[in-house]
């Protein structure tokens, strides 16, 4: 059994590779949720949203978010009437969100996502990091404070950001046990600090993660993040933008951080911070990529 720490682009990109050589059913996703909020009446998880899609097969890989061949019909005609709705939902996802929102009326979200999952069909066992509501702000030198999805859409990732601040949550029922059962724990690359940080952050996983065989796959290729704005966070986070970063983070449970061959120049330095550092090709533009990669992360 494995158990993966997911956000929700880069990570689940890795995820298509893993499962199409490791049973499916032996797979823990531990998802982050610090993101989650309502919009437009329905409740946005839209990092576990992207995990579930992936395992079932119906993700639109163009954006990793949201449902391929979604229509958009409801999306425009709020638009058209004034509403202004900031999240581009897509009709299909918009029914899984609306599906969430009222299960949630009577379920924890760990509850909820299970369900859902089962109507997926999917075997693996996604986990949101924690069932209690939480938040982040973007502290930006431009507008002051602002809400993370105001941030990354209606500002475009632009600005100054000078501090990232989330909310400190309680562990969901299976978060802890789902660790403490796996041979290996990946981290994927995700953003380390808005969608790793958040989920090693909680009470009791890093001491976990210490006792554990934990590898990661850095989401820098040389400076710049493989997408997203992971580069501005980490800089107002006080670490370096580049793989070094990365290695920072996770220095004190890591046991091996893989980078891409274009960084190989950067491995003796990586070394002074941990000696097993692997190089491969980490950028995963086709799914034989992906299952390369996948097979990295899984070697013994």
């Amino acid at each position: 059994m494995i158990t993966i720490l997911s956000g929700g682009t880069g990570t689940p990109k890795l995820i298509q590779g893993i499962k199409e050589i490791y049973p499916e059913e032996e797979i823990n996703v531990i998802v982050n949720t610090v993101e989650n909020d309502y919009f437009s009446g329905v409740y946005v998880a839209a990092d576990i949203d992207t995990v579930l899609y992936t395992f079932a097969n119906i993700i639109n890989e163009e954006y990793w978010y949201g449902i391929k061949d979604d229509t958009f019909i409801t999306h425009e005609r709020l638009n058209e009437i004034g509403y202004g709705e900031l999240l581009r939902i897509g009709d299909k996802d918009r029914a899984t969100k609306i599906q969430k929102t009222e299960l949630l009326k009577n379920h924890s979200l760990s509850e909820t996502v299970e369900i859902q999952a089962k109507s997926l069909r999917i075997k693996a066992q996604i986990i949101p990091m924690s069932d209690e509501d939480s938040e982040i702000k973007i502290i930006t030198k431009e507008k002051g404070e602002l809400d993370f999805h105001d941030f990354l859409i209606k500002y475009q990732g632009e600005g100054e950001v000078l501090e990232v601040k989330y909310s400190n949550v309680n562990p969901s029922p299976k978060l802890i046990e789902s660790i403490k059962k796996s041979e290996k724990v990946i981290i994927g690359p995700s953003n380390p600090i808005t969608s790793i940080m958040p989920i090693i952050s909680i009470k009791g996983v890093k001491e976990i993660l210490e006792d554990k065989e934990v590898i990661a796959v850095s989401p820098f290729i040389g400076n710049a993040p493989i997408s997203g704005p992971a580069g501005k966070f980490m800089s107002a986070s006080g670490y370096e933008t580049s793989s070094i970063g990365v290695a920072k983070i996770y220095e004190s449970f890591l046991d091996k951080l893989v980078i891409d061959e274009k960084d190989e120049d950067l491995k003796e330095k990586l070394q002074e911070i941990n000696p097993n550092i692997i190089i491969t090709n980490t950028f995963m533009k086709s799914l034989e990529d992906k299952v390369n990669l996948a097979r990295v992360v899984l070697e013994k």
